[in-house]
């Protein structure tokens, strides 16, 4: 018999995978919308990232002094999270002051207020699962709400965005996508709060816009709870109350404000809820803020002071203040009147942490990925195809090179 000829074996391979061509797009077919679109950029986005942050690693390897002197701890600390680089590279700095407060026993007198709690405390019951495992449990909280992140971005950008059902799938992907491209918006993905913070505060405003205020209440409750800043986004979503009442005032007004918004109390109930607990555990109401001032130096300052020393100071400093400018103009110029909630909420989450004083600058670029406003107007602008592929490119490499400088700790650009 003769051999089979390379078209006859194309053929049978065809045949062989069509089974499971065909059982993988059924698999897909049933996966609700939007959900294949949000697991897809979710996976994308983590292979891509891990691919690149191996290779910059194994790079950096051979160049002298790497990694820096004061680098070789946390280096240690990584390792011990795990050897492979692929896991590792996601924990840097507050990633392991996490761990630690996720190993705290909760039977001893607390003795840590320098960081909310819902983060460590949500890794607890995942860390049981991994075998105790707190660092990896970290990990898989961070991503997990990274997914419902999408999810809600997804949602909440169609509904403001779109113009009709279509349009709004267009629109919720688009900005989906730019806020993953982002400058620092890598750290989604790392042990840290920044997916956390964002899933919570996207989830909050996506059941604003339905006015299903009791679950803006619950989420924002856990808002709260999960970063100092998180109590104060019940100004905005107040002014979605308002906006769809017509932002009228007076008594017969007021009373229904109260009958629908009432929730809303639950969003400082939740920093409430930890100053309690510090007040337990301490006798101080202001544990917290004793702590930032002890351990970091913070003090609140005038913000507008705070940036424009930045703006005047090393090159590094105005770098990241200048980035901070650009994302209120970018808010003030591309959002609209009815989009006034999230001008007020860009204008809260870029000055309140620069109301920390210089300290500030070493985080800013961080600090400044809670601002997805700035990514709701660029979704708008990109509606062009052309645009939106320059803008593409031009975040992605940006993002890139941030993401290298990140993972090799050679300037502390970001933290």
């Amino acid at each position: 018999m003769g051999r089979a000829t390379p078209v006859a074996r194309r053929s049978r391979l065809r045949d062989r995978l069509r089974p499971l061509a065909r059982a993988t797009s059924g698999l897909a077919a049933r996966v609700p919308a939007p959900w294949g679109f949000v697991l897809a950029v979710f996976v994308g986005s983590k292979v891509v990232l891990s691919l690149i942050g191996v290779a910059v690693l194994a790079a950096w390897d051979g160049v002298p002094g790497a990694p820096p002197a004061d680098e070789t701890l946390m280096r240690a600390q990584q390792h011990d999270v795990s050897p492979h680089r692929w896991i590792s590279l996601w924990f840097a700095w507050d990633s392991f002051l996490y761990d630690y407060l996720a190993q705290v026993p909760l039977d001893r007198p607390w003795r840590d207020f320098g960081f909310p709690l819902l983060y460590p405390f949500l890794a607890r019951p995942f860390a049981v699962l991994l075998g105790g495992h707190t660092a990896w449990a970290l990990l898989l909280v961070s991503n997990a709400a990274l997914v419902f992140q999408l999810y809600y971005a997804h949602q909440l950008g169609g509904r403001l965005l779109g113009d009709n059902d279509a349009d709004a799938a267009a629109s919720g992907r688009r900005f989906t996508r730019y806020l993953l491209l982002l400058p620092a918006a890598f750290l989604f993905q790392a042990a840290l709060t920044e997916s956390l913070f964002l899933c919570l505060a996207l989830a909050a405003f996506w059941y604003a816009e339905q006015g299903r205020w009791p679950l803006v209440g619950i989420v924002g409750y856990f808002l709260a709870l999960s970063r100092s800043i998180g109590f104060l986004v019940v100004v905005p979503l107040a002014l979605v109350l308002l906006r769809q009442h017509g932002y009228r005032l007076g008594l017969r007004s007021l009373g229904r404000y109260l009958r629908i918004g009432w929730p809303l109390l639950l969003v400082p109930a939740g920093w409430l809820t930890f100053m309690a607990f510090g007040k337990w555990q301490s006798g101080d109401w202001y544990a917290y803020k004793h702590a930032q001032e002890e351990g970091w130096g913070i003090s609140v300052q005038n913000p507008l002071g705070v940036i424009s020393h930045g703006l005047t100071g090393s090159s590094g400093d105005a770098l990241r203040a200048w980035v901070a400018v650009a994302v209120l103009v970018v808010a003030l110029v591309g959002l609209r009147r009815a989009e006034l909630p999230y001008l007020v909420y860009t204008v809260i989450v870029v000055l309140v942490p620069l109301s920390m004083g210089p300290p500030v600058y070493r985080s800013l670029l961080r600090y400044l990925l809670a601002a997805f406003p700035v990514a709701l107007v660029l979704a708008r602008w990109a509606h062009r195809a052309t645009l939106d592929s320059w803008l593409t490119a031009a975040l992605a490499l940006i993002q890139g090179a941030l993401f290298a400088v990140w993972l090799t700790y050679w300037t502390h650009f970001i933290i």
